[in-house]
């Protein structure tokens, strides 16, 4: 059976960036995804089309095909009493911010002089990710699957 629309595959993978670094890996415990529902980036998603159950393989993902270029008018300084409540901000925090497009995490990367500069990239925006893949498993979605758009069971979500 192939990876298809529809089909869950299961896949053993190591995430790493340009320069090597594991960024993540599914260490023996298996990703399940559903196939042709952006469950993954676009990018890896169209590698895993049409492989099988020992197909084993390595990719590089442009930024583009995976979490998007870095966009500079995502990175805003603002005061630091917008941090309501937060008495120690420091750099590396994480936040949820409402915008004009809903809600979007951002990033604190300097805090300096009573302004705070948060960056609303993705953390990985402008990486190009290199995946070691082995495809372990390939089987037909349920129709519980296919209408909530991705996997369950082992490696899956679970509600």
């Amino acid at each position: 059976m192939t990876l298809e629309d529809n089909k869950v595959g299961l896949i053993e993978y190591t995430l790493t960036d340009e320069t090597g670094e594991t960024i993540d890996a599914s260490n023996g415990n298996p990703l399940a995804y559903l196939h042709g529902h952006g469950n993954l980036i676009p990018g890896l998603e169209k590698e895993l089309a049409g492989k099988t159950v020992g197909d084993k393989f390595t990719t590089t993902i442009p930024a583009s095909e995976g979490y998007g270029e870095r966009v500079d008018a995502l990175v805003q300084t603002v005061p630091a009493s917008m941090f309501q409540g937060v008495d120690n901000i420091e750099v590396g925090m994480r936040f949820e911010a409402q915008s004009d497009h809903g809600m979007h995490s951002v990033e604190v990367t300097s805090v300096e002089d009573g302004q705070v500069t948060v960056d609303g990239n993705h953390p990985l925006a402008g990486v190009a990710l290199t995946f070691d893949i082995e495809i372990i498993g390939v089987r037909a979605a349920t129709d519980e699957e296919i209408e909530h758009k991705h996997a369950h069971g082992d490696g899956g979500h679970h509600h």
